[in-house]
């Protein structure tokens, strides 16, 4: 089907910014709730699972055979879109931190299972969002029947899964205490599958509706006022409790459904840098720890740290951003591709 090139320019937008969130972070320090950044740490990957269920559904919605061969076909494809990437970035993680695994740990993480069980134990740095999308295409092939079947039964299950988020938002997770003191909490996949499951909305309920792209723009303008905008301070806990969790999450959906009924294409000079990193965001989103750990090893060895101090942040963040971009590159074309054409020919 026809791919959705606004969406690969969020996506992208989102994965560059999280990894920017990080290098800053991983430099200078955590940031605070009021920070752009910091709101950036928190829903950047809420983004991702909004798109995530959004494009699933654009390219299934109609085509996905519920029998047991049509699953099994559209597992497959998701195993081979999904693992080895994961594979890759968690052997290498583990091989970088030069401490021995638990093997239980190591068989959860290479079998996917780590989502299901322990959800906050994995290697590559936001492989954690990545067990919680493997819970969401188990529960994929069900919500697309649920689709389906007709409005009640969708109206249902989106208010279940609306309160499900919303009893993290008030209950589970507690605005006294740190968010890294509740991140397993925070990553529970239950926590987030609203998310995912919305955006699946998203396609059913606006695909039909023909928006003028001033409407599309004046939606997205509106989502990053408010993202921006909107009074929160302190620990980042504060982005996920309370109402300010059901904020930001409506804030999402609106940006998202914005870029969804755009149909405006960048020039040529912009379009093509957004779209390769659209497509290339996996890799970017799972390897760029590994890049900033390898740039930091190698100034290290060669005494940059001491020769150029005032500065050596900026060198590591520039050099770190310029490899990480290159090698995503790469690993999209000549590696996720790859696993792409291999499952389409199995399936």
């Amino acid at each position: 089907m026809n791919r959705l090139h606004n969406l690969d320019y969020l996506r992208g937008i989102a994965a560059f910014s999280i990894m920017i969130y990080h290098y800053l972070s991983w430099s200078y320090g955590n940031f605070s709730s009021e920070h752009f950044m910091g709101r950036v740490g928190i829903y950047g990957v809420s983004v991702f699972y909004i798109l995530s269920g959004l494009t699933l559904s654009h390219v299934y919605a109609e085509k996905l055979n519920l029998s047991s061969e049509g699953i099994s076909i559209f597992f497959k494809k998701r195993i081979f879109r999904i693992f080895p990437l994961l594979w890759l970035a968690s052997i290498a993680a583990i091989i970088l931190k030069q401490k021995s695994p638990e093997l239980i740990d190591v068989f959860l993480t290479l079998t996917g299972l780590f989502g299901f069980f322990t959800w906050d134990t994995y290697y590559a740095t936001g492989a954690w969002s990545i067990g919680n999308e493997l819970v969401f295409y188990v529960f994929f092939p069900f919500f697309i029947y649920i689709l389906r079947r007709g409005t009640p039964l969708i109206f249902a299950l989106i208010i279940l899964f609306f309160c499900l988020h919303t009893y993290f938002a008030y209950v589970i997770l507690d605005e006294n205490n740190s968010l890294s003191s509740q991140w397993r909490d925070y990553v529970n996949p239950l926590n987030q599958i609203f998310l995912f499951l919305g955006g699946m909305c998203i396609k059913s309920i606006f695909d039909k509706l023909d928006l003028k792209n001033i409407y599309a723009f004046i939606l997205i303008v509106i989502a990053l006022l408010g993202f921006v905008c909107y009074p929160v301070s302190g620990d980042t806990i504060h982005l996920i409790t309370d109402v300010n969790r059901l904020f930001f999450t409506g804030i999402c959906f609106t940006l998202c459904i914005g870029f969804y009924k755009l149909t405006y294409t960048a020039p040529v000079w912009l379009h093509k840098p957004l779209a390769i990193l659209g497509e290339s965001s996996y890799s970017l989103y799972l390897l760029h720890a590994i890049v900033f750990s390898v740039i930091s090893f190698i100034l290290n060895r060669l005494d940059i740290n001491n020769n150029f101090f005032d500065r050596y942040l900026e060198i590591r963040i520039a050099l770190s951003v310029i490899v990480s971009l290159f090698v995503s590159f790469l690993s999209y074309n000549y590696f996720e591709k790859y696993f792409m054409r291999l499952a389409s020919r199995k399936g």
